[in-house]
């Protein structure tokens, strides 16, 4: 086994095909599946199924994959540890948070950590983060939750021992166009907003799930897009929207929008990593120090 047979089998089993894999290597296509075929070989066993829809692991390729990014892991810490390089964290973040969370983050751990580089990759799907963090690509993600347990919200979880950390309470507010029929400052109900138009992304959504869980089947979804759409549509009156306030502060103090009086749950935002990586050289001390720059193991 070789560590460049353990990078190409980690990427075909993140991205699903060969040709994914290999744009994200920078190979071309044939040396992903030499590689791939030369490491079945050394094992004695298929790491993966192929298929008419790309490459799927089998139990022997769910067993290894832990085991390839654990090697990986102690490559990259033998290597910095003799040349001297810095450690590199891996955040992942949804798009909704990373324009306004994710620049704080990064100072604070500029002043915490100065010898540590930090590559953000921003994604408007919490699945695939979490795949991401659960197959070891990245080290940690920024996500929004509810509950006492990950997925409160009412999302699926990969088959990883994930944990988390919550770093603040995210307030929701349900807004719409000044004069709205519901917008006089009178507390609103459930039964109030039934049949009214609640323009949403998509199911996956932390908004959406956030929405199941308060209205139910009582209002109408109305298709949108993303917080800066559903925002400028609620503002042109065509609905009201579920957004967190950090989204719409500006608007709420403009005027564009206001505040309908409706008692919303907060969500969190929630720091995720694999519990079973806490082993990595500094990798605890990094999700910490991402979390509170005061705070000590």
């Amino acid at each position: 086994m070789e560590l460049r047979q353990l990078r190409v089998f980690e990427a075909v089993a993140r991205h699903g095909t060969v040709t994914d894999a290999a744009n994200a290597l920078g190979n071309a296509p044939s040396s992903v599946s030499a590689q791939i075929r030369v490491l079945e070989r050394s094992l004695g066993v298929a790491l993966f199924e192929r298929g008419a829809r790309g490459m799927v692991l089998t139990p022997a390729g769910e067993r290894m994959r832990p085991w390839a990014r654990r090697l990986l892991d102690q490559a990259e810490q033998a290597r910095l540890d003799v040349t001297g390089g810095r450690r590199e964290l891996r955040l992942g973040a949804l798009e909704t948070v990373a324009a306004t969370h994710v620049p704080a983050i990064l100072a604070r751990l500029a002043v915490r950590r100065p010898d540590l580089r930090v590559e953000v990759r921003s994604d408007a799907a919490r699945d695939r983060l979490l795949a991401d963090v659960a197959d070891g690509g990245l080290d940690a993600a920024l996500l929004l939750d509810t509950g006492e347990g990950l997925g409160g919200l009412g999302f699926g979880l990969p088959p990883a021992p994930l944990d988390f950390l919550d770093l603040e309470t995210v307030r929701l507010m349900l807004v719409a166009a000044p004069g709205h029929p519901l917008s006089g400052g009178q507390r609103v109900t459930r039964e109030d907003l039934r049949g009214q138009d609640l323009l949403v992304n998509v199911p996956a959504c932390s908004f959406w799930l956030a929405g199941e869980r308060l209205f139910g089947q009582d209002v109408r979804r109305v298709r949108a897009g993303g917080v800066a759409v559903m925002r400028a549509w609620a503002e042109r009156g065509l609905g009201v929207t579920l957004l967190p306030e950090f989204a719409v502060s500006a608007q709420l103090t403009e005027g564009s929008l206001v505040r309908l009086g409706l008692d919303t749950a907060p969500l969190a935002l929630r720091l995720v990593w694999r519990a079973d990586r806490e082993d990595v050289p500094g990798l605890r001390e990094v999700l910490y120090a991402v979390a509170d720059p005061g705070r000590r193991l």
